[in-house]
């Protein structure tokens, strides 16, 4: 016999509710903790230009390594670093800001040094305030986490410098001693590169009681151009396309660009043409990049076999691009797109294959990227603009251009197509990509071109904090001879 009491049955059903709400609150927990936050492999690389395989840069380079995990993850082929220079780039990387707010334009001073950054916390202190496990090793932060910053960091994994030979090798005896290159050392267990890349691999076989955060910086290819022989046997030296360099590229840029791009420690184009060294200093730079892929190899190999291989989220990015003779230059510091361009890419959990996007990003995008993409709390100190929506769809256009400012008031806009530089004394140059991908030929001052050139204006930044550093690296003077 069933009872059909009201009262009893609305107790039964006041019973199923709480049941089920228990019950959600278990499954939410469970849930929740089936999916623990993702770790981070950050792999940060000195000096490299887009002369990789999927990049396409140049048509011989030789980087499996790079090139495979490019086809797990999505690739950022209008990629652009904050300032083209190594310091200051990876100081808005690693804060999120852009110089023209942290006043560092050059290689100095240190990211504790500035005033700006102060109550910034860098991207690994932010992550380890959130429950993260930080490790670094190599040449993440230019001058390393030291002073304040050195709390950042749980886990070294070392930072040593390579072997040089004693005397030169190729230089000219009037170059910097930084612009050698060669066969050098013997062995790629000799090279520090290699040794940061074993010691990360060690490390990813661990286990840890929190997500990690692990920067890796290798050096190369940054010079001096020093690997091991097989490296260089990668390549014929003499069938190597070069870039194409012409005569007359220069004719038509304002007259104070050389002021701007001119750096003293490097080589300029007259000198490595007289000495007859461009295709050996070519051969040196993509032997380089070889051997950094291997090292980015090693550490990638060691993920994929460790616990942590379907729970890590990868980003790597290089901190500005770098000439080898294109626009009749050397090195990096300009506004050019051989300068400014970068490798970036994002592979791991939670990110598709699939299509590169070729909107404009910028470094100063990876914090607030990695932020979001890990669930933290929003930093309301970061400038940057998280593209997590280019990785679900390359094709959702960004809402601004990217930004590349060098030394004080010269800045650069890079949108989808075109590329305005504007320099400290009003003179100005105006590329379109779609056509004119080498720049080439500069519209400036063309009056079929102001709308466009209008539209890219507004985007320069209003202020910018002031240099910093005292004595600008453009002051020091060359001798005669150098000055070519």
């Amino acid at each position: 016999m069933f009872c059909s009491c009201p009262a009893m049955t609305k107790n039964m059903k006041t019973i199923q509710t709480i049941t089920i709400a228990i019950l959600s609150f278990f499954l939410t927990r469970e849930n929740h903790a089936e999916a623990p936050k993702p770790n981070i492999l950050m792999i940060c690389i000195d000096d490299l230009n887009d002369w990789t395989g999927f990049l396409g840069g140049h048509p011989e380079a030789v980087t499996p390594h790079m090139d495979a995990l490019a086809k797990r993850g999505r690739i950022f082929t209008n990629a652009h670093c904050a300032v083209p220079v190594c310091s200051s780039s990876r100081v808005s990387v690693m804060s999120g800001v852009a110089a023209t707010t942290h006043g560092s334009y050059e290689l100095g001073p240190k990211y504790e040094e500035l005033p700006a950054l102060t109550r910034i916390p860098t991207i690994q202190r932010y992550f380890k305030d959130h429950g993260y496990y930080t490790l670094a090793g190599g040449k993440v932060l230019h001058h390393g986490f030291r002073g304040r910053l050195a709390g950042a960091i749980d886990r070294s994994l070392g930072r040593k410098k390579s072997p040089r030979p004693r005397k030169p090798m190729n230089r000219p005896a009037d170059w910097s001693g930084a612009w050698d290159w060669g066969e050098y050392p013997e062995k790629d267990a000799e090279m520090a590169d290699f040794q940061l890349a074993k010691n990360a691999a060690e490390a990813l076989q661990g286990n840890f009681d929190q997500p990690f955060f692990m920067s890796v910086g290798f050096f190369r290819p940054h010079v001096p151009l020093f690997v091991p022989p097989k490296w260089f046997e990668l390549y014929d030296s003499d069938k190597l396309t070069l870039p194409r360099i012409p005569t007359s590229d220069l004719d038509d840029l304002p007259k104070n660009f050389l002021s701007i791009n001119n750096y003293a420690a490097a080589p300029t184009h007259a000198e490595v043409v007289e000495h007859g060294k461009q295709r050996s200093l070519t051969h040196a730079y993509l032997a380089s990049i070889s051997f950094v892929d291997h090292c980015v190899g090693i550490v990638l190999e060691a993920l994929n076999s460790s616990p942590h291989a379907d729970n890590t989220l990868i980003v790597l990015w290089s901190d500005h691009g770098f000439h080898l003779g294109e626009k009749q230059h050397w090195a990096k510091r300009t506004l050019w797109e051989e300068s400014t361009r970068v490798p970036l890419l994002f592979a791991g959990r939670g990110i598709k294959p699939g299509k590169a996007c070729a909107e404009p990003a910028s470094l100063i995008d990876i914090y607030p990227t990695l932020v979001e993409l890990c669930k933290l709390p929003e930093n309301p100190h970061l400038e940057g603009l998280s593209i997590v929506p280019q990785l679900n769809n390359p094709a959702t256009p960004r809402d601004r251009p990217a930004i590349t400012s060098s030394y004080f008031g010269n800045h650069s806009v890079r949108s989808r197509d075109w590329r305005l530089i504007v320099y400290s004394d009003g003179a100005e140059e105006l590329y379109n990509h779609r056509n004119d991908p080498d720049e080439f030929h500069n519209l400036a001052g063309k009056p079929t071109h102001k709308a466009i050139r209008d539209q890219l204006t507004r985007w320069l930044p209003k202020k910018a904090a002031p240099e910093s550093k005292a004595r600008s690296e453009r002051s020091r003077s060359r001798s005669p001879a150098r000055a070519k």
